[in-house]
């Protein structure tokens, strides 16, 4: 039983210990994994590393393919469990990709590693399209979903289920996270807050963009939106720490 995860460098996967940058537990020590491949395609995506390999040419706007060979790398759920464990620290951020597309093997990663660690804290970032597993979600304490919006280019029948948002929404443990490009895309926030009772105190408004100007920018006109209709607003801090870099 494996799971796949991205890569930093070929063959080195993509599990490091850092600071979350986004959402409910911005600011928190961390430690990451990130899993590959996604059922969406996000034409800003700033990890397509993770699911535009060579051959797939579901749009992006660096038009960047990537080799599978490269960018993916097997590991058992064991050695995954032992190499976060080796990190130190009891916060786990499952990211992707798309998470919950390998949730059978992911919880049973999680299951031990909830071995290896005491007061283990799981987070699960996901697009908010995939059910969590029975298995998966009794182990987890917090889910990121983040809705894709229309200016990521995916299809709303793909990316903004009814059913799924709805189950999100009554959910205790989920915190939304919409990622905004311009004003004009609140509209369709709040339009999905009002469709499937979305809580706006688990909503956090965050700005698009792969580098400091571009999110600064955007956070100067979002973050009185956000005050203006009651919702959190997140900053990028891994951007402003680190730049849009691998395993940070």
């Amino acid at each position: 039983m494996a799971l796949i995860l991205a890569t930093t460098t070929p063959d080195e996967p993509e599990i490091f210990a850092s600071i979350q940058g986004e959402g409910a537990s911005a600011g928190r020590v961390s430690t990451f994994v990130r899993l590959s491949r996604c059922n969406l395609a996000c034409q800003w995506c700033d990890t397509a590393y993770t699911w535009r390999f060579t051959g797939d040419n579901r749009p992006h706007r660096d038009a960047l393919a990537f080799e599978r060979g490269a960018n993916q790398v097997s590991l058992t759920e064991d050695d995954v469990a032992a190499r976060i464990a080796a990190l130190g620290g009891n916060r786990l951020v499952v990211t992707g990709g798309e998470p919950l597309l390998q949730a059978p093997a992911l919880a049973r990663m999680i299951a031990a590693l909830a071995a290896l660690v005491p007061d283990l804290h799981v987070e699960v970032e996901t697009n908010g399209t995939v059910a969590p597993t029975p298995a998966v979600d009794a182990l987890v304490q917090q889910y990121n979903v983040s809705p894709k919006l229309a200016h990521s280019g995916n299809p709303a029948e793909l990316a903004l289920l009814p059913e799924r948002l709805a189950a999100w929404a009554a959910d205790p443990r989920a915190w939304f996270k919409f990622v905004i490009a311009q004003p004009s895309d609140l509209d369709e926030v709040l339009a999905l807050r009002d469709a499937h009772a979305i809580p706006a105190g688990r909503i956090f408004l965050m700005p698009e963009g792969r580098d400091s100007e571009t999110v600064r920018a955007r956070g100067r006109w979002l973050a009185p939106l956000s005050l203006q209709h009651g919702m959190g607003y997140t900053d990028r801090l891994h951007i402003h720490l680190f730049g849009d870099t691998r395993g940070t």
